[in-house]
């Protein structure tokens, strides 16, 4: 057996382990496979071509022949400005280096590599937060955008001053020889020997704070990154670097400097498919077996078809119990620890991950159950809505009540399937311990959107990188739509599923918390200041005022409505039923686009 992993697994596992602690740097050498030319290439055709005009014939040096016709370097910025007059010109004669033309489209080329593809994938799956660029060309961008990621990117000083903040951020894209629509792209030595103090300001931080793995860079050219790359006092995180060969001597020395490990790749491609697929593994082990899932989801149901299996769905879902609370005592899920945008982030894939078969359980249970399990249900969510530590992080501490959060969620809607209205209210209001223990709380009051301490906005939006009206509503209905599409027609049904549930769960959480007199009291409260309505959480409804209008006006028919109260929403009464509907109909107002 080896005594220890090579520098490639090693990586992998790092990168698994640590999501979000390293920063890409990549080079020209990622998009060589798409036969996008360097900077440094395109300021020689350029100069070419002027030559060309000037008819100075053929040369050895082109850089040397503009120094000696023009007495200064090639400058991008001022090859430009000779060969067009315009910004439509300047733009035109750029596309034709970078952008792909219908013969390109068709041979594939000038367009992101499988190094981009893969480094997107990391990115979109929250294991890469940072890359540092010297390319000037856009494919990284577009890959990222392929997998529904939005960087932040930077190209120049001005991009940083109205930049959203690293932390807030789910891709960062430090640009930093600029983009090639903009002229003032850097290149030339003179260019390359420094910074602004805004950008190695931000890139020194970035260097302390992470991990970096190089890729497709040389070292030999860029001056200024060299020195920011060694000056970093940062050891906590290694520095890996991938080569075709050897490393220069100049490379070999910053890698010395930092301790760094080299990788030897044959292509940047290859390196970043290996790795992305070595990341994926890890985390697809963490996942419970699709086939051992789909066993126990049809176990669930041969248990449910007939009575005399009742003892056997019992110990089918108290083992899975078990298994979640024996998970919930893991390490990685204790309350100690510091806060930060990646570790939440693995938190709650892995509170996910280990809840994913109770919760597929729960679902079998709402949707095929006859109510006889709703004790055994209910049990189990006072169980894991309960507060069960009191020190640590805040952060934390609430997320150990995220599983009971996701099997309210996924029974609730799974009831509401069949119609089942009582049942569905009887769930939402089962009582849970609050944090003083000598209260119950309706479960719709202390975990259900933001009526949960975990459901605070500023948590959620750490999983989009930008700030959304209902982050935690969102998250739920594209986690629950994976767990919960095969009890629907279509991906569209489930999010009409989805929405009905949440709309009667704010109608419960009003039922509840409020009275009648004090709905018409904040109903008719006007002027600077009145909210006009009673407090209650919603769900992403609230934005999409065409399926709000449409889900109000299902609701608000006389049998469904009558039918709402039976089961004791609106506590039993029609009238609270039509004075809380408006009230929920006002709140959401607010939060429309």
């Amino acid at each position: 057996m080896a005594d220890k992993l090579d520098e490639l697994n090693a990586l992998a596992f790092s990168i698994y382990e640590n999501r979000g602690v390293y920063a890409l740097l990549i080079g020209s050498g990622v998009s060589r496979a798409a036969q996008i030319p360097t900077g440094w290439e395109i300021i020689l055709d350029l100069t070419k071509r002027i030559a060309a005009l000037e008819q100075a014939g053929e040369q050895e040096d082109w850089a040397e022949w503009y120094q000696g016709r023009f007495g200064k370097e090639p400058n991008y910025s001022d090859l430009l400005d000779v060969l067009s007059h315009s910004q439509d010109e300047r733009r035109a004669i750029l596309h034709r280096y970078i952008e792909p033309t219908e013969a390109d489209l068709e041979e594939g080329r000038k367009l992101p590599t499988k190094a981009h593809r893969a480094v997107a994938r990391l990115v979109r799956d929250g294991f890469i937060r940072v890359i540092i660029t010297t390319n000037f060309d856009r494919l990284l961008e577009n890959a990222l955008r392929d997998e529904g990621v939005e960087p932040t990117v930077i190209k120049s000083d001005d991009d940083l001053k109205g930049a959203v903040p690293l932390i807030h951020s789910r891709c960062y894209v430090i640009k930093i020889h600029g983009d090639y629509l903009d002229t003032r792209i850097r290149n030339t030595e003179a260019e390359l020997t420094g910074y602004s103090e805004a950008m190695n300001s931000l890139l020194d931080r970035i260097l302390d704070e992470h991990g970096l793995i190089v890729c497709g860079w040389s070292a030999d050219w860029d001056h200024a990154l060299r020195a920011v790359i060694t000056r970093a006092p940062n050891r906590r995180y290694p520095l890996f670097w991938a080569s075709r060969g050897e490393p220069s001597a100049t490379a070999l020395d910053v890698i010395n400097q930092r301790a760094g490990k080299v990788i030897p790749i044959s292509d940047a491609d290859g390196f970043f498919e290996k790795i992305q697929r070595k990341v994926e593994v890890q985390a697809a082990l963490q996942r419970p077996n699709p086939a051992s899932m789909d066993l126990l989801v049809a176990s669930a149901k041969k248990y449910l078809s007939k009575p005399e299996f009742r003892i056997q769905l019992h110990d089918l879902v108290m083992d899975e119990v078990r298994r979640l609370k024996q998970h919930m005592a893991d390490s990685k899920l204790g309350t100690d620890g510091d806060w930060s945008p990646e570790e939440f982030k693995a938190r709650v894939a892995l509170y996910e991950s280990r809840s994913e078969p109770l919760i597929r359980l729960f679902a079998v249970l709402g949707r095929w159950g006859d109510g006889n399990e709703l004790g055994l249900t209910t049990e189990i969510l006072r169980e894991f809505g309960a507060p069960s530590v009191h020190g640590g992080l805040m952060p934390w501490i609430h997320l150990r009540r995220y599983p009971a959060v996701l099997l309210l969620y996924a029974y609730g809607i799974a009831a509401l399937r069949t119609g089942r209205l009582k049942t569905l209210y009887q769930w939402l209001t089962t009582k849970i311990q609050t944090e003083n223990r000598s209260e119950q709380l309706p479960a719709v009051q202390e975990l259900f959107l933001w009526a949960w301490d975990g459901g605070d906005n500023n948590y959620w939006d750490q999983l989009y990188g930008s700030k959304k009206k209902t982050p935690l509503s969102d998250h739920l209905h594209e986690l629950l739509g994976r767990y919960m599409e095969d009890y629907f027609i279509s991906k569209d049904e489930f999010t009409r599923g989805f929405e009905r549930f949440e709309v009667l769960g704010s109608l419960a959480h009003t039922s509840t918390y409020t009275t009648i007199e004090n709905l018409k009291q904040e109903l008719s409260t006007t002027g600077p200041g009145a909210r006009g309505h009673v407090w209650a959480p919603l769900g992403r409804t609230s934005w999409n005022n065409q399926i709000k209008e449409t889900l109000f006006s299902e609701l608000s028919e006389i049998a469904l409505r009558d039918q709402l109260a039976k089961a004791g929403f609106g506590k039993g009464s029609s009238e609270f039923l039509d004075l809380a509907f408006q009230s929920l109909r006002k709140g959401m107002g607010r939060l429309s686009w």
